[in-house]
């Protein structure tokens, strides 16, 4: 079976590997690609007031590397922050913070909805201000969640996405390779990644048995909206983490169904 591998580059080779090996047929296409935003007067602000919050939520591997680097520029010093709380959206975030001596919360489900969740944010009555460190327009529910319960938030947009201009050539190729009514397994893991995925439909139709296999309950609530609406016929799989192992049971268990 054909599956279309749309994790970026530095995080898809694991996942491939893992379902080459249990026999899976696998093109890359990465969706997302993500592009530090330049850094601003109106960042240098945002760093300064860090000190005033009592979290920062890291929504990815590049907020990392691009927040801890323009709070270096910012000339805010790490050890200024240790009495923060850190979260993390997912496992790979949090080992991104732990290379700077960071310990984060990580949700058991990696979504926005996940986070929430989480005994800091639920539970914590003190919390006047948290900061995001994201990317621009990501994780607009749960800052929206925040706000509603009065929490004051510092919006750090440290890069912004963008389909890849490889995608968009190898798209096509990949179609041709596509008999009619094949199944088809496709990996969406984000908002921003299934409007992609639309757009590139929409420019190269396919009539292929589409397999989504999509991150969290509100992912997944958001393509069967599009199903009823387009009345398409395709299948989804709900996901609670991107772990290939989780990924590999999860076609399992629908092959196994059909």
């Amino acid at each position: 079976m054909l599956f279309i591998n749309t994790r970026p580059d530095d995080r898809a080779a694991a996942l491939t590997q893992a379902l080459n090996e249990v026999g899976y047929q696998v093109e890359a296409l990465p969706l997302l690609e993500l592009v530090a935003e330049p850094f601003s007067h109106a960042l240098q602000q945002l760093y300064l007031e860090l000190t005033e919050v009592q979290a920062i939520v890291v929504v990815s591997p590049t907020a990392v590397d691009v927040g801890m680097r323009y709070l270096q520029q910012a000339g805010v010093q790490l050890h200024q922050l240790k009495s923060i709380q850190w979260i993390a959206v997912g496992q790979t975030t949090a080992q991104a913070l732990a290379k700077y001596g960071i310990e984060s919360w990580v949700p058991e489900v990696e979504t926005s909805e996940g986070m929430l969740q989480l005994p800091i944010l639920k539970k914590q009555k003190d919390l006047s201000k948290i900061a995001f460190w994201r990317g621009l327009g990501g994780r607009q529910f749960m800052m929206q969640q925040l706000q509603q319960q009065g929490v004051e938030i510092l919006n750090f947009v440290l890069y912004h996405r963008q389909c890849p201009e490889q995608s968009l050539i190898a798209f096509p190729e990949i179609v041709k390779k596509i008999s009619l009514n094949q199944p088809v397994a496709v990996l969406i893991s984000s908002e921003a990644s299934w409007n992609y995925w639309q757009q590139l439909c929409n420019q190269c139709p396919c009539k292929a048995e589409w397999v989504y296999l999509v991150l969290g309950t509100r992912l997944a609530q958001l393509l069967q909206t599009a199903q009823s609406q387009a009345m398409q016929g395709f299948n989804i799989i709900q996901l609670e983490n991107l772990s290939a192992s989780e990924i590999i049971q999860r076609m399992s268990d629908w092959k196994g169904h059909v």
